[in-house]
């Protein structure tokens, strides 16, 4: 599975309009509570990502299905969360397919539980070695590709 969700980033009307500052706002419609923004474009694209992979740890934490990304609609951009996060959901998702616990999972690996917890938790940093052991305990491998950034769309002058 990808981890990417089509994403609105809207530049910030209100902001401008009170402080004459340039900012966005980002929405996943797809994923919620996931609303970010940023005082220019890319900052805005970096920090929906992050935000998307702390959403997206939401529904890990509280042992929900990942929602599925739908197409994108006109004026929306493609967001990726940070490949550490995608390799942990990978594992999450396989988990969850397999209908395999964290204890299952420690037990293959030869892990606490509390290692395991560490390694489905985004916001963690887990050496990706031992990811990619968990993915290959749950018969799964990883793949990584790359796209295009988002690019900011046309200035649209405020009144």
């Amino acid at each position: 599975m990808r981890y990417s969700y089509p994403c609105l980033i809207e530049r910030d009307v209100d902001e401008f309009r009170a402080s004459g500052r340039e900012a966005y706002v980002a929405t996943f419609r797809d994923v919620e509570p996931a609303i970010t923004g940023g005082w220019s474009w890319m900052e805005t694209v970096n920090m929906a990502s992050d935000c998307l992979g702390v959403a997206l740890g939401f529904y890990v934490s509280d042992g929900k299905d990942l929602p599925t990304p739908t197409p994108m609609k006109s004026g929306e951009v493609l967001i990726s969360v940070p490949p550490l996060v995608a390799s942990k959901l990978a594992v999450y998702c396989a988990m969850r397919e397999q209908r395999m616990t964290r204890s299952d999972l420690a037990e293959r690996l030869n892990l606490d539980d509390e290692q395991v917890r560490r390694l489905l938790d985004p916001r963690y940093r887990t050496h990706m070695t031992t990811v990619q052991r968990a993915l290959s305990a749950l018969g799964r491998s990883l793949v990584v590709e790359d796209h295009a950034l988002a690019s900011p769309p046309e200035t649209v002058a405020i009144d």
